[in-house]
Parts: structure tokens; sequence; C-alpha cells
């Protein structure tokens, strides 16, 4: 009989996207094949603390979060390469002292971690150290993906069509509010959407149609972030999302969706609060596929690709796309490099459908092969550099020349 896979399942932490990540977690944990995993729940409090344990399995849990009542072990990560473990402590009593132990050890993680410390890639920087598979994208496309100001410009560099933009500090709109304005209004005709650098799920995203609406926008998103992107609008766009799987060459694109929306931005509240709260990203309303036609779709799907590719995704991505209904252009709106409930609800429609189920299984497969090419890289290189260091110290101590 195989051993099964100890499959950690990352989640939570000090992000406005927590309760996003909670969902998205428990309905990958609960999806997962029990025959083939052992799912271990990583929960990451909003203090940044982690936690293990069978009650991280109910959604109540998280309501008024109390680890003692809940029964949870708290534990720590090994960083130390290969050893994949979770560290806990236990009192050994008054003479005895803590006793450190492994809670858990794990063969592979599936972060689902939405916002900051988490997505942009300070996880799987950790996760890097740990020398632990994991199935996201790794370090540097993470942080790129993450921050909108970073990710427009590589996809400018790269030739991908985005909106015009530019950005703003909040200490150059704290000092001059008035400069600030006239920077925004010189670069972009209103209506503008003011956006948070490192935000997600449209947490702290306003449309700006006047210099008024512009200071409260520009006022909320920098309650958010320093850093803020402020974007050409677009007075009745088509949003269209598209999302990739895969890693290294074999990758491949899902069916289109459309999201429908009420008014002119499609909000946490609309996304999140709608309607079912436990369903997260998967309730939201849609169209799949999305009612454009085959043109535009083959083109949504062939720049997804690319982009993924761009970035050295892995795993399971979303990018999301606006076509303006006056010519036809096609922009790029952002990549999801971890997206609301893994966009599992567009791969049950692709082709001949993916299950979630499936989909976790390629996920982890994705986790495992991404760990093979590393494995295969050369992580030392055998110099006589301290030796010869050495030898010259000891030859110049003798009075000899260095």
């Amino acid at each position: 009989m195989n051993k099964k896979i100890q499959l950690g399942i990352l989640f939570g932490s000090r992000a406005c996207e927590h309760e996003v990540s909670i969902i998205s977690a428990l309905q990958l944990a609960s999806m997962a094949n029990p025959f083939k995993y052992d799912v271990i729940p990583i929960y990451i409090s909003k203090k940044g603390e982690w936690y293990i344990g069978g009650a991280l399995w109910k959604m109540e849990t998280y309501l008024n979060f109390d680890p003692r009542k809940s029964g949870l072990t708290r534990v720590f990560p090994d960083v130390s390469a290969r050893s994949r473990a979770l560290m806990a402590f236990e009192r050994g009593g008054v003479f005895r002292g803590e006793r450190r132990y492994v809670a858990a050890r794990l063969d592979a993680v599936i972060p689902v971690l939405h916002g900051q410390h988490g997505e942009d890639g300070s996880m799987m920087g950790l996760l890097e150290l740990m020398d632990l598979p994991y199935a996201a994208t790794g370090v540097a496309g993470s942080a790129v993906g993450m921050d909108k100001i970073m990710m427009k410009r590589l996809f400018d560099g790269c030739g991908f069509p985005v909106l015009k933009d530019t950005s703003l500090t909040r200490s150059f709109f704290e000092q001059n509010q008035e400069e600030a304005c006239l920077q925004v209004e010189k670069a972009l005709p209103y209506p503008v959407f003011v956006k948070p650098a490192n935000l997600g799920s449209s947490i702290g995203v306003s449309r700006a149609g006047n210099r008024a609406e512009l200071i409260d926008a520009l006022a909320l998103a920098f309650t958010l972030d320093r850093r803020v992107l402020i974007e050409q609008g677009l007075e009745d766009p088509i949003e269209v999302n598209c999302s990739v799987l895969g890693f290294d060459e074999d990758v491949m694109p899902s069916v289109v969706e459309m999201p429908v929306r009420e008014g002119a931005l499609l909000d946490f509240k609309t996304k999140y609060l709608a309607s079912s709260q436990q369903s997260g990203m998967a309730s939201l309303s849609r169209l799949i596929p999305a009612p454009i036609s085959e043109e535009d779709t083959q083109k949504v799907q062939a720049i997804a690709v690319d982009i993924f590719k761009a970035l050295d995704c892995k795993g399971v991505v979303r990018v999301d796309f606006m076509l303006d209904r006056t010519d036809g252009t096609l922009y790029i709106t952002e990549i999801n490099t971890i997206p609301g409930s893994l966009a599992f609800y567009l791969w049950e429609k692709t082709g001949e459908g993916l299950s979630y189920r499936a989909l976790i299984d390629r996920l982890v497969d994705c986790a495992f092969a991404a760990y093979a090419e590393k494995d295969r890289l050369v992580t030392s290189f055998q110099s006589d550099i301290i030796a010869s260091a050495i030898a010259r110290r000891q030859s110049g101590a003798k009075g000899g020349k260095m």
C-alpha cells in the first residue's frame, strides 16, 4: 500500500484578504482525495502565528478565533533544508523545561494565501529555504504579480496590451495634494480607477470622475498601501477572465468567463458578500463561456498563457482582461497568482471538464515537477578560495609576499 502524501494547505496570514483565504482553503481541503492525501490545514492567524489541529476544518473556529478553546497546536516551520517539519513545543514539567517535537512533516504544500505576507512571494521564499515542494508561482513571479505597478511595467515591457496609468506614493500625496492631483490629471483623463498597489479582491479600489472623487479615492487607497496605481478608466468595458494551469512547457488555458456585475466596479462586496460567503469566488454570477467572439476568446487564452510563461508561473493562476465595447481593444487588468477558489469553477467547464479533485492532483504534480527540476541544479561550487586565503595569510605572517 502506497503511503499517502502529507499535503499542507497554507492559509490566513496578515492580510486584508484573510477571510477570503480561509474560504478558499476550506474548499480545497474538503475536495482533496482522502485516499491519496493526508490533508494538514496550516492556519496563519492575523497575528502571524501558525496553527494546526482538527478544529481548523470548521468555519466556526475562525469567527472569534481562540486557539486554546479550539485545542489547536501552535507550530513553527523548521527552515532547515529538506526537514519539511512543523515543530511544536510542550512543557515537560517543573524540572524538565520545554520539549521540542515534530508536530507534522510535509511532502508538499498548496499555498492558498491571498494578498500580502503570502501571495506576494514572501511565503514562497520561506518554502524555497525549507526545500519544500509547493504548488504556486515562485518568489519573483509572485512578487511582481502582487505589485500592480511593477506588474504593469513588466507587461508593458513585454508588449502586452495595458491601459495607460500613473502612480503615486503616500508621502508625495500628503506633502502636496494639489501637485499629486495635477500629475494624475496631466497623465490621464477622467474617469480613472485608483488601486492600492499590493492588494487584491478589489479592496480599496475606487472610481473617480473628478478632482474631489480623486482625492477621496487616493485617501482611501493610501490607508491600505504606501504606493497607489491610478489607471485609465473605460466607460463600459466587458470584463473577461481566463485561468492557466501547469508548469514550464506543460501549460494550458481554461475556458473564458465573463463576470456579471452591476455598476462600474466589480468590488469586494459583489465578489464575496452578495451571495454565498462559504463559496467565495465560485458563487459570483458569471457567464461561462463568455459571450465573445471565437477570435477574442483565442486571443485572451493566448495572451494568458504568454503572461503565465513571462512570470514563470506554476500551478494555477487567473488573468483578468477588459474589452473596450467601443472599438474591441483588449487590455490586461491583472494576474492573480493565487486566484480566489483557485478558479476551480473555470476548470470544471473547460474541455471535457476537470473536477476540483483532479485539479488538486494536477497542482500537486506541478509542485513535484518543479521540485525535480530545481533538484537538478548545481547549488555548490568547489573552489580553493578559502584554502588559498589561509595560505596567503600564513605566508604573509612568515614574511612572504601576500
